[in-house]
């Protein structure tokens, strides 16, 4: 449908300006929803089958940063999108928001992750007792011998969470357990060594600060990465200023080489 593009630029743009306040409170989101009035995107339907319709495919597009690869901060904004729009529409009775079968355990898992974020969980927790979700076997509605190719979004990748093979291969259960054997392997050197207090020069064969050593080698490969993100998407908002000026400006003179002509 054609208001499908339409619909995804403007979530994506709140998205974007939450992801910027680099911030997860739930007043932070509800001031931008309140300064773009979105609320008001329900308003364009009608007829009740227009307004289902549209409702299903805001909530469907709004659950998909909800899921990963995304970054937590841009889920929880799509968990704070979702309750506007759950709360906001105008269907009698409401759409509710699908869950197949294969998503909730991610869903559990991020669930764990608000514990110590108390508006989101809140959010989650208003949600489940309003009964907004919708269980189903898949994400989405299958019809009898029917085929329906299904064309899939492409959605921003600058929401995505960074492909960092470095930091799943040496996560922080892998970090802790490396210090635990090393803190036993420096024990065991001092129980054979003359000095019991600490072990002989001839023992030391690796570097006393070697796990605090990789630990800061990945904080800094980390933040590089991180830096390189957001200098290439700030290059990428230049081209585009430029290119929108420079079309701009041929538009205009386009735009008098016309008016020449007719006068």
């Amino acid at each position: 449908m054609s208001y499908v593009s339409g619909l995804q630029t403007d979530c994506e743009a709140l998205l974007s300006s939450f992801l910027e306040t680099d911030n997860v409170r739930f007043e932070v989101f509800s001031g931008l929803w309140r300064d773009r009035r979105f609320h008001t995107i329900f308003h364009g339907q009608t007829r009740p089958l227009e307004k289902n319709k549209f409702t299903q495919k805001a909530l469907d597009l709004a659950w998909r940063y909800f899921l990963p690869p995304y970054t937590f901060q841009i889920r929880v904004g799509a968990l704070y999108l979702l309750y506007g729009l759950y709360s906001t529409q105008l269907c009698k009775p409401k759409q509710k928001i699908r869950i197949a079968l294969k998503e909730w355990p991610e869903v559990q898992r991020f669930q764990q992750d608000l514990i110590n974020h108390y508006d989101a969980a809140y959010i989650f927790r208003k949600l489940r007792l309003d009964k907004a979700f919708h269980f189903t076997a898949m994400p989405r509605l299958l019809s009898f011998r029917t085929k329906k190719k299904i064309r899939e979004t492409e959605l921003k990748e600058e929401f995505k969470e960074l492909n960092n093979r470095v930091s799943r291969l040496i996560t922080n259960d892998v970090l802790e357990e490396m210090m635990n054997v090393h803190g036993h392997y420096q024990k065991m050197k001092c129980l054979i060594s003359t000095d019991k207090s600490q072990p002989d020069k001839a023992l030391s064969l690796i570097k006393d600060e070697f796990v605090i050593n990789i630990k800061n080698m990945i904080l800094e490969y980390q933040q590089w990465q991180q830096d390189k993100t957001k200098s290439s998407s700030k290059a990428k908002d230049s081209e585009e200023m430029t290119d929108k000026k420079e079309g701009g400006t041929s538009q205009d003179s386009e735009v008098r080489k016309v008016y020449c002509v007719i006068s």
